[in-house]
C-alpha cells in the first residue's frame, strides 16, 4: 500500500472502483462455489481470484486450506496509527445450491441486465467480497491508507459448518487476527422498506445461536403388517410434531430491546421494552413489515427439517433419524436444552449436529456510531437501527478470538428488491447502484477516525 494518506474520510473511491465492483461481483458469481454440505464444495477458484486481485493492489494474501480445495484468503492492510485496534472485515466465498430450472437467468451466469447483476451470491455474499476488493484496490491507486489496520478474511464453508473456513482460521491461525477488536461481516446495513416510505438500515449487533440437532428414535424392528407399539418412525414423528408445535416464551436480548425501541420511535409509537408488563407481540403487530426484522429473534425457535427412516415399505425399522434447525437467543441455551429433553420424550435421543453460541456486540461504541453515520451520509433519508440476526454467520467463529462482531454489508435497494427474500432464494440479484452505494459507504466507514 502507498505510504501517504489523504485528509478526511471516504477519499479512496474512484470511477474505476465503481466499475470493478460490478465486474468482480459478476466474475465471482460465475465461479461456482456451491456448498452442498458434508464437505461437498470447492472454493479454491474464487479464493485464487480474490488473492490475485489483492496481489495486483500490493496487498500480500495468505492462502490457507484445511482440506484440498477448501480455500481461505487472509490479508492485512497496515493503518496509519499502529496503536489503534485493528478491524476485521470478513466475507465468505461459498454459496448455497441453486436449481437453474427455477431461475429466470442461469444462477451462475453473473449476467448484468438492465442495471442489475444476477446470480447465486449476488447478495449472499459475493457482492460484499467484490465491494471490499474494489475499495482496497482504489486505496492503492489513490494513495490512501486507513487509520487502523484492516484485516481481510475471505472464507470457505460458511454455508455449512465453517469447519474448513472461519472455524479453521480461528483455531489454527489466531495470530493473523492479532489486535482485532471489532469485525464487520454479512447481512446488515441493507435497505428495508417499511410503511409510509420509511427506509430502515438494520445493522446487526447480535446473532441467535445455532443449535442444529440430530434426533434418533429407537424401537423394535418388525413386519409392517404386525402391530408394533415400539415403532421408531412413530416415536420420531411424534417427537418432531411436538417440537414443531412448541411455542417458545419471549426472551429478549438488549440488542432486540434496543431495536424495538428505535423502530417503534420511528413509527411514532410509545413503547418501553424494559417495562415488566411490555407485550412484545402486541408491538410487533403494530410495526407492519418492520416486525420481520425483530419478530424471529424475540424467542428461541425449533423447526424440523429432515427425516430418514426405513428401507422398505413393509419393514418397520429399528431406528429413525430426524434433524431440527434450532436457534437460540442470548441467555436461552439452558432453556433450549431442558425443553428439548422434555419434547423428545423417553424413546428419542438428541445431540447437537452443529452448535454456535448466541452473540451480542455493544451498541454504545464509536464503531457503531460510525456505521450509522456512514450509511446516513449517503442516504440522508434512511435510518440505521440495531438488530439481531435470526441465523448465524462466520462471526460466531471469529468471536472466539474475543472480537465483537457486527453485520455491516451496506446496500441501498429499491422497493422491488426484497433483500431477505433473496437470501438463499430464487433469482438472487443486486442492482449496480446498490453496489456503488456499498463501495462508497464502506470506503467512508473504513477511512474514518480510529
Amino acid at each position: 500500500m502507498a505510504e501517504s494518506t489523504k485528509e478526511g474520510a471516504g477519499t479512496g473511491v474512484d470511477e474505476r472502483a465503481l466499475d470493478e465492483v460490478v465486474r468482480f461481483t459478476s466474475d465471482l458469481i460465475r465461479l461456482d462455489t456451491t456448498n452442498r454440505g458434508g464437505g461437498d464444495c470447492r472454493e479454491r477458484p474464487a479464493a485464487e481470484y480474490v488473492a490475485e486481485a489483492l496481489s495486483e493492489a500490493g496487498v500480500e494474501p495468505v492462502v490457507l486450506e484445511k482440506e484440498r480445495g477448501r480455500t481461505n484468503v487472509v490479508a492485512r492492510i497496515c493503518g496509519t496509527d499502529p496503536g489503534a485496534p485493528a478491524l476485521l472485515v470478513h466475507g465468505h466465498l461459498d454459496v448455497v445450491p441453486a436449481d437453474p430450472g427455477e431461475w429466470s437467468v442461469h444462477p451462475f451466469s453473473g449476467e448484468v441486465r438492465d442495471g442489475v447483476v444476477w446470480g447465486r451470491g449476488a447478495v449472499d455474499m459475493k457482492n460484499t467480497d467484490a465491494m471490499v476488493l474494489s475499495v482496497v484496490r482504489a486505496w492503492a491507486r489513490t494513495g490512501v491508507r486507513p487509520p487502523r489496520d484492516v484485516v481481510l478474511a475471505f472464507t470457505a464453508d460458511e454455508e455449512d459448518r465453517a469447519w474448513t473456513g472461519a472455524g479453521f482460521l480461528a483455531e489454527k491461525y489466531p495470530q493473523l487476527f492479532e489486535g482485532c477488536r471489532y469485525a464487520i461481516g454479512e447481512s446488515g446495513a441493507y435497505t428495508f422498506h417499511a410503511d409510509g416510505g420509511l427506509r430502515l438500515y438494520p445493522v446487526a449487533a447480535g446473532e441467535r445461536g445455532t443449535a442444529w440437532l440430530r434426533l434418533t428414535a429407537r424401537g423394535r424392528a418388525g413386519h409392517g403388517s404386525k402391530p408394533n407399539e415400539a415403532n421408531a418412525v412413530t416415536r420420531l414423528a411424534e417427537a418432531l410434531a411436538r417440537i414443531g408445535r412448541h411455542r417458545w416464551p419471549v426472551r429478549m436480548s438488549p440488542v432486540v430491546r434496543a431495536a424495538l425501541a428505535e423502530i417503534a420511535a420511528l413509527y411514532g409509537i410509545e413503547a418501553d421494552p424494559e417495562a415488566p408488563d411490555f407485550d412484545v407481540d402486541a408491538l410487533l403487530a403494530e410495526l407492519g413489515p418492520a416486525a420481520r426484522l425483530v419478530g424471529p429473534t424475540v424467542r428461541n425457535s425449533s423447526n424440523p427439517t429432515m427425516l430418514d427412516a426405513g428401507y422398505k415399505v413393509n419393514v418397520i425399522p429399528g431406528t429413525a433419524v430426524g434433524h431440527v434447525d434450532g436457534r437460540v437467543v442470548p441467555g436461552g441455551e439452558d432453556e433450549f436444552r431442558t425443553t428439548m429433553d422434555e419434547l423428545t420424550g423417553p424413546h428419542v435421543e438428541w445431540e447437537y449436529y452443529q452448535r454456535g453460541k448466541p452473540l451480542q456486540a455493544p451498541l454504545g461504541t464509536e464503531l457503531f456510531a460510525r456505521m450509522r453515520e456512514a450509511v446516513e451520509r449517503f442516504d440522508p433519508g434512511g435510518h440505521v437501527v440495531p438488530f439481531c440476526m435470526s441465523g448465524g454467520t462466520d462471526a460466531n467463529q471469529f468471536s472466539r478470538l474475543g472480537i465483537d462482531c457486527y453485520g455491516f454489508a451496506p446496500l441501498k435497494l429499491p422497493e422491488d428488491i426484497d433483500y431477505q427474500a433473496l437470501f438463499h432464494g430464487v433469482d438472487e440479484r443486486v442492482p449496480v447502484e446498490a453496489l456503488h452505494f456499498g463501495v462508497r459507504v464502506l470506503d467512508h466507514f473504513l477511512l474514518g477516525t480510529a
